[in-house]
């Protein structure tokens, strides 16, 4: 089963080494992966703001990792939007996300990426 919690301080590290590895599992470049650090990287900052997720099994391991955004002072866990690899992509669309437009990279200067929106109020009804 796999369960959501927030990050705990002092993890930082070991989500940015599972963001990285699981970007390189495309099979990218050495200079394509420098310039994802940036993005990638999960810093201690946003942990201790309380925006970042972390999905672990049943072991306790963790599995994955997401950062939330607020929009506005009355923001509701309702719509998450995924700017996706496009590696990625046949995943989210799999899984129910709905495709909205391409979006340029957060990392790779002139690439675009696709950008999901997935409504997780349906999902959980």
């Amino acid at each position: 089963m796999v369960r959501v919690r927030q990050a705990e301080a002092g993890e930082a590290q070991t989500l940015t080494a599972l963001c990285l590895r699981s970007k390189a599992h495309w099979g990218y470049d050495a200079e394509f992966m420098r310039l994802c650090v940036p993005s990638l990287t999960v810093s201690e900052d946003t942990i201790a703001e309380g925006r970042v997720l972390v999905a672990t099994d049943d072991g306790n391991q963790v599995i994955g990792t997401a950062s939330v955004l607020r929009d506005g002072d009355d923001a509701e866990l309702g719509f998450m939007t995924i700017l996706a690899d496009v590696n990625a992509a046949p995943f989210y669309e799999r899984m129910g996300a709905r495709f909205l437009r391409r979006m340029p990279s957060d990392a790779i200067p002139g690439r675009t990426l696709p950008f999901y929106e997935y409504d997780l109020a349906e999902r959980a009804s």
